[in-house]
């Protein structure tokens, strides 16, 4: 797959961003939890980059950390070459505009008391755009045509034959749109269809990085290794031995502090 804006600026650019959480055991001293420690990455116009890594490994509160759903215990955040990093909300908003995300729970993301039509309706409405009936048919997400869509896991709870129409669809309107997507998963199935870049997080950290042909062809960290082992295959018996290669991988480089 082709990468798309080498020349050109990022459209998204995160420099070592760390997100800390301080946390109670059972005695009285606190010990602190480093979610996400000294990232960087970038996604440019119409670029798909995945963020790749089991459960846990900081995937997700990097994505919030990006939208500004959490706030930052250090780094940067670019956007459109913007320091969006502490911005208050009513500068934020703007912004929001062009960023927007599809949760990985839809369920807990929408709320129970609003029709489909109202749900999908409502940034219409907030950002003046209610009007034009010919986007309210598309998901909420991409309702107002961002120019970032962070996907968390957006098609994890499907079924393979419907995940394979939505991984379609996204991937028609990225290259009608040049909509650019940070699309953070845990299946490299869905990676090597989708995206031009890998960033493979573990423990809050970047350990690889780089064009997903050679991440997912030519991978250097184990840690890599044993992901792309985990992929589905449609062969039963060597599906049994990329699990017992992974777990031996994943034993043998199990991090420490």
């Amino acid at each position: 797959m082709t990468e798309p804006g080498a020349a050109t600026s990022p459209l998204l650019e995160v420099r070592g961003l760390r997100k800390y959480f301080r946390a109670r055991g059972r005695g009285v001293e606190e010990r602190l939890i480093k979610a996400v420690d000294d990232v960087s990455l970038s996604v440019s116009a119409g670029q798909t980059v995945a963020l790749v890594g089991e459960s846990g490994s900081g995937k997700s509160t990097t994505a919030y950390c990006i939208l500004r759903l959490e706030n930052v215990t250090g780094g940067s955040v670019f956007f459109q070459g913007q320091d969006i990093t502490h911005l208050p909300a009513r500068s934020l908003r703007p912004v929001r505009r062009d960023m927007n995300v599809i949760f990985q729970d839809p369920l807990a993301s929408l709320n129970p008391r609003m029709t489909i039509g109202d749900i999908i309706t409502e940034p219409l409405v907030v950002h003046g755009v209610g009007d034009q009936g010919q986007r309210v048919g598309i998901a909420r997400a991409l309702a107002l045509e961002p120019k970032l869509l962070v996907c968390d896991e957006p098609v994890s709870s499907l079924d393979v034959s419907i995940q394979a129409q939505i991984l379609n669809l996204l991937k028609d309107i990225q290259l009608q749109s040049g909509v650019a997507y940070l699309f953070i998963t845990h299946d490299l199935a869905v990676v090597r269809w989708m995206s031009h870049r890998v960033e493979v997080m573990r423990s809050g950290r970047i350990v690889e990085s780089g064009p997903t042909a050679r991440i997912c062809a030519e991978p250097r960290e184990e840690y890599t290794k044993a992901l792309l082992a985990a992929a589905p295959v449609p062969d039963p018996r060597a599906m049994r031995q990329r699990r017992a290669d992974r777990e031996d991988l994943l034993a043998a480089h199990e991090p420490t502090g």
